[in-house]
């Protein structure tokens, strides 16, 4: 997905009116009416068109800023771009500041009276061994519910509520400033509904006139294997009421993988680093390394250098996506305490060995020699 503040030219930090300000100009610039037969120029106004219907509808831009700051969240049916896509056609040059700008400013089909709820988003830690195998987790959060008292009008049972005459039961109203070319257009909640559309002579006792009641709700899902620090689960309809009468909102649940002691991770491919002793790199011999569901035997070669990484195929993560490596790093541990025999021992063995045997000892000597002329 193109990156829309970059489309239009503005930082993430923008507001509304520089939004629009370089919509405008952008459309000026772009628009095919003015380059008739150019095709990447079309491509183009339609890029900026797609940018601004989203940056432009305040709802749409915290979805699409959720997702830019979770780029992993996309592995498990969670939001995707696919619902930003542009308006289509347009009418010739001189209705640019007049449908355009309702079309993508907010102004028309944008702020419709049934509007979706809020969508509520949750942060769920995660053990690694259950993000890595897959789990079933339950949430319990606070959320806004259709008042049953008044099946979600605000009104008293029994009573009635009548469509705000100003907004016309949209909850929006259209500001239209200046005029021919340079017309400006702003759209602002409406004043005498509140944003609900509807007047309320007498409200439910249950919900005082706001048509939803908070309710604690659970809810249980399973995370499939694989999920990692900022992938998601969406589960539609499951966020908040909607206070125009609209559909209710998502619930987002993001995950947070806590390290582990042992593995580290990138993607569906497992990181170990395996101590081993001075003996066992010298002449080889057989560890025990970890996976996710048991330990296996691997068997180390001899004259096994300190960071040497082995990999072992197929023992990564098992996901839907593929499954991953294991890669097991050895460290060579020199002891940290020797006795006098011990010590002796090792003296005794280090005159027994040559530098030959030493592959970038060799090296290094001999390029030292080349620099300095030592020996």
């Amino acid at each position: 997905m193109a990156n829309y503040y970059e489309t239009l030219g503005v930082s993430k930090t923008a507001t509304q009116d520089e939004i629009k300000s370089a919509y405008r100009k952008l459309v000026k610039q772009y628009h095919p009416d003015l380059h008739p037969g150019d095709a990447a120029c079309a491509a183009k106004f339609k890029e900026i068109n797609e940018a601004n219907e989203v940056l432009s509808d305040p709802e749409k831009r915290k979805q699409y800023d959720f997702q830019q700051e979770h780029p992993n969240m996309g592995g498990f049916g969670g939001f995707s771009g696919g619902g930003f896509s542009g308006s289509g056609d347009f009418g010739g040059f001189g209705d640019i500041f007049g449908d355009i700008f309702s079309q993508f400013t907010g102004g028309g089909r944008a702020e419709e009276a049934n509007k979706k709820g809020q969508d509520v988003t949750l942060e769920v830690e995660l053990s690694f061994l259950d993000a890595a195998k897959g789990c079933k987790k339950e949430v319990t959060y606070v959320r806004k519910e259709p008042c049953a008292a008044c099946k979600g009008t605000g009104a008293k049972d029994g009573t009635k509520y009548t469509v705000c005459a100003k907004c016309k039961g949209k909850g929006k109203i259209q500001y239209v400033s200046g005029g021919g070319f340079f017309q400006t257009v702003s759209v602002k909640t409406c004043p005498d509904c509140g944003g609900t559309g509807k007047n309320i002579t007498e409200k439910c006792d249950v919900c005082k006139g706001l048509g939803y009641n908070k309710t604690k709700t659970t809810v249980a899902f399973d995370i499939p294997a694989g999920a990692d620090t900022n992938s998601y689960i969406q589960k539609r309809g499951f966020g908040d009421a909607s206070a125009t009468g609209g559909e209710a909102g998502d619930l987002i649940v993001v995950f947070k993988v806590l390290p582990h002691k042992i593995f580290k991770r990138k993607n569906y491919d497992l990181y170990v680093e395996l101590p081993i002793t001075y003996k066992t790199a010298c002449l080889g011999g057989t560890v025990r390394v970890p996976t996710l569901d048991t330990v296996i035997d691997y068997n180390i070669p001899e004259g096994t250098q300190s960071g040497k990484t082995f990999v072992i195929r197929g023992k990564g993560i098992k996901s839907r996506m593929g499954t991953g490596d294991l890669y097991v790093t050895v460290v060579v541990e020199v002891p940290s305490k020797l006795t006098k025999a011990q010590k002796a021992e090792l003296e005794n063995l280090d005159e027994t060995l040559d530098v030959k045997q030493y592959d970038k000892l060799k090296t290094y000597k001999a390029n030292l020699s080349a620099l300095y002329g030592e020996k």
